[in-house]
């Protein structure tokens, strides 16, 4: 499973990297995850807002950090 995390450095992209981490470990699943900075490669998601998820290139989640409800919503297998 690769999880992008999509946001240029703000507060909320870091607490959306470390939520997710948090879960991931919580859960044991084995995930990469990778932060993209990168603004042409956020915006080819088609994300205006950020911060936003993307898991196995399907955009989860765009604006807000996600809860770790949703996280292991979307994380389960």
């Amino acid at each position: 499973m690769k999880i992008e995390i999509l946001g240029t450095g703000c507060a909320k992209c870091k607490k959306t990297k470390e939520t997710i981490e948090k879960v991931l470990k919580q859960t044991g699943v084995e995930a990469e995850v990778i932060k993209v900075e990168d603004i042409e490669k956020i915006m080819s998601y088609g994300v205006m807002v950020t911060p936003a998820v993307v898991i196995d290139g399907d955009v989860k989640l765009a604006g807000k950090v996600p809860d770790e409800k949703d996280i292991r919503k979307w994380i389960a297998k």
